[in-house]
């Protein structure tokens, strides 16, 4: 199969969706990879080491998307990029699609077959977007500590306080990977944290094994217990999820009125549309702004900004779902692995995803019928 890896193009996004070692596997494989000129610079992979792995590198990214027959990204398709889609390619990315009604109709109207990393599956759990939430909340914690301090707009807070000062409060919404990396670094960082989900189990299991931090206060999710934390809040960070649907909304715009003046919003769940009513998309040139005296960040790629560390731990996942594709062909990678058809969210032009349809009232069709 000729696998295409095109620059990704969307706002300050230095990740690439593999790196040369990656390339080197599906070589291996016999597979022809092309490669645009440039895509690996901002991850600090030059043209030469992809050449020694075995890729052609081609100079537009029209080449590559013409010449491909799957292309390989790490973000959705810009609006640019739209006149490359066509009917007999198949695309493997991060989608999104429940928080970008205008892509979805783009991927539709060009009759592509389009792979979500997001909504792949293995045993119930996530696995090609887990590395990007691992890089999203430990960012989070960071970025929050970040835009706390005055001259950013925040409350002139100190994550870890000092002896004689009491600490930040961070108030983190969802105890999935992108939470639980969250109050892990808040909890390193001296924060006293409180940590909401409506999964008690998941809440139990992290109590027990963080019960040593001693700074860590875990709660039911509800509006209640919602309200009441952010009130003292110094940072709020979004970490929920629901697989391939619009994110909850869990604080609304009139709860910001009981938030503290200069007290941060981090909402990681923006690319699904965010867990905070006034959440909307930013961008790492412009990524903040405020909203009744509470700073937002909405960047919706937040990993683009450690692309090294964030290409390099997205193809570790990623590389044996896109060897299963190129080796067997897409529909029989997909009769063999159920887990990587939940991942499976447009084929030829038809919506497979139920949450994708259900959110732009769309019509459905069974992976299986298609598939037959």
């Amino acid at each position: 199969m000729i696998i295409g890896i095109p620059k990704e193009i969307k706002d300050n996004e230095y990740r690439v969706s593999l790196p040369p070692n990656g390339v080197r596997e599906l070589v291996r494989h016999k597979h022809q990879v092309i490669v645009q000129a440039g895509a690996g610079v901002g991850s600090a992979f030059s043209d030469e080491e992809y050449v020694k792995a075995g890729a052609t590198i081609l100079h537009t990214a029209e080449e590559v998307w013409t010449r491909a027959e799957m292309v390989v990204k790490v973000k959705e398709p810009m609006p640019d990029e739209y006149g490359y889609l066509r009917d007999n390619l198949i695309l493997f990315t991060y989608l999104h699609l429940a928080a970008d009604e205008r892509q979805t109709r783009a991927l539709i109207d060009s009759g592509i077959t389009a792979l979500a990393y997001e909504t792949v599956e293995d045993k119930g759990h996530l696995p090609l977007l887990q590395p990007m939430s691992e890089v999203a909340g430990r960012m989070a914690t960071q970025i929050a500590a970040h835009y706390m301090e005055k001259p950013e707009g925040g409350r002139g807070i100190l994550m870890g306080g000092i002896p004689g000062v009491k600490p930040a409060h961070v108030v983190i919404l969802g105890a999935g990977t992108v939470g639980t990396h969250a109050a892990t670094m808040a909890l390193g960082m001296g924060a006293r944290v409180t940590l909401l989900d409506v999964n008690l189990d998941r809440l139990r299991y992290i109590d027990e094994v963080m019960s040593g931090k001693g700074r860590l206060t875990t709660l039911a999710s509800n509006e209640t217990n919602i309200a009441d934390a952010i009130t003292t809040a110094d940072a709020v960070i979004g970490g929920v999820l629901v697989t391939g649907a619009r994110a909850p909304r869990l604080i609304t715009r009139d709860m910001l009125s009981l938030m503290l003046k200069g007290s941060v919003i981090v909402d990681v769940a923006v690319d699904q549309g965010g867990c905070v009513e006034t959440t909307r998309p930013t961008t790492h040139s412009s990524p903040t702004y405020f909203v009744d005296g509470v700073l937002h960040y909405g960047v919706a790629n937040m990993p683009g900004a450690v692309p090294r560390t964030s290409s390099f731990g997205l193809a570790n996942a990623t590389l044996k779902y896109i060897m299963k594709v190129a080796d067997t062909g897409v529909r029989n990678a997909l009769h063999s692995d159920p887990g990587l058809t939940k991942g499976l969210n447009v084929y030829q032009g038809k919506i497979t995803h139920p949450a994708v349809a259900e959110t732009f009232n769309l019509p459905l069709v069974d992976p299986e019928a298609v598939l037959a």
